[in-house]
């Protein structure tokens, strides 16, 4: 907690007091706990460094992979500060992923999670507004989107769906569902019964409440709300998981059930999060007409 006091005496006089101060010093703190704990663990057993044998490298691979994706993550959506991108961290996350691909060239996963990467991160460009402010998948400005970073991804993604015909790969049908929105030219064309499908397959690879929630998502497009809230619903609590609750909300909009809608978002905006999607979901909660 002191490292994070010292990060907001650093940062606010340049960014300006967030809107919740005390989840932003939660969120710090906890962040600069996860760094620490196994630099503590390491030093306190007396761990050396070594590099891994040959045996080993499967095991310390699919952490390396998880590590990046989080990385990534974080720069693609910050979970805490005003802005919706930290760009230094996607463009770290992209830089270390080229280079591990470099290093194993042959790791079906390898390639699949630099497609997703350079898919995903093909859309940043057209996230935001002129004034900062999200711009939801549905209504970006497609035109906006780097032509080279899909071409890219998708010729990585291609050789990595070659290479597991038979055992699917986690980052590979992840890239997967980025490719299908990537090949659409609008929001409306776009292959939703595909995108179901391969979320079909990834809850075959890991069955977790967020494959769950995606392919809810991905179902409402194609069943429409109710089908989607169904299968929202279903789910279960995700307490703190933010997504879910703007998710729901979303969908309750849509069936006009104003006063629920409301609700969700409103528990939400309770919820740590980055300034832009505070923002983002304070218009769509002030869009919410009364019930009358």
């Amino acid at each position: 907690m002191q490292d994070a006091v010292l990060k907001a005496l650093d940062t606010w006089p340049r960014t300006g007091i967030p809107r919740s101060p005390r989840a932003w010093l939660t969120v710090a703190a906890r962040h600069r706990a996860i760094d620490l704990i196994p630099r503590r663990k390491i030093a306190v057993a007396g761990i050396p460094y070594r590099t891994p044998g040959q045996s080993e490298l499967p095991g310390r691979l699919r952490g390396v992979l998880a590590a990046l994706y989080l990385l990534f993550n974080e720069g693609y959506t910050a979970s805490a500060g005003e802005d919706l991108i930290r760009s230094s961290l996607a463009g770290e996350a992209l830089r270390l992923c080229r280079l591990l691909h470099e290093l194993l060239p042959a790791e079906p996963a390898v390639r699949g999670l630099l497609a997703l990467v350079l898919l995903q991160g093909s859309r940043h460009a057209a996230r935001l507004d002129g004034d900062g402010g999200v711009v939801v998948l549905a209504d970006q400005d497609r035109s906006r989107w780097d032509r080279a970073a899909i071409e890219e991804g998708m010729t990585h993604l291609g050789i990595a769906l070659r290479a597991t015909p038979v055992r699917p790969d986690l980052y590979v049908t992840q890239a997967a569902v980025a490719a299908c929105h990537a090949l659409a030219g609008t929001w409306e064309s776009t292959n939703w019964r595909a995108i179901v499908s391969c979320y079909d397959v990834l809850l075959t690879i890991t069955d977790t409440p967020v494959v769950r929630l995606n392919r809810a998502v991905a179902v409402a497009e194609l069943d429409g709300p109710a089908a989607g809230l169904a299968e929202l619903d279903a789910i279960g609590p995700m307490p703190g998981y933010g997504a879910l609750l703007a998710a729901r909300a979303d969908l309750l909009a849509r069936l006009g059930r104003w006063n629920e809608a409301a609700e969700a978002y409103r528990e939400a905006l309770a919820l740590p999060g980055n300034g832009a999607q505070r923002r983002h979901l304070e218009q769509r909660l002030h869009a919410c007409a009364p019930a009358d």
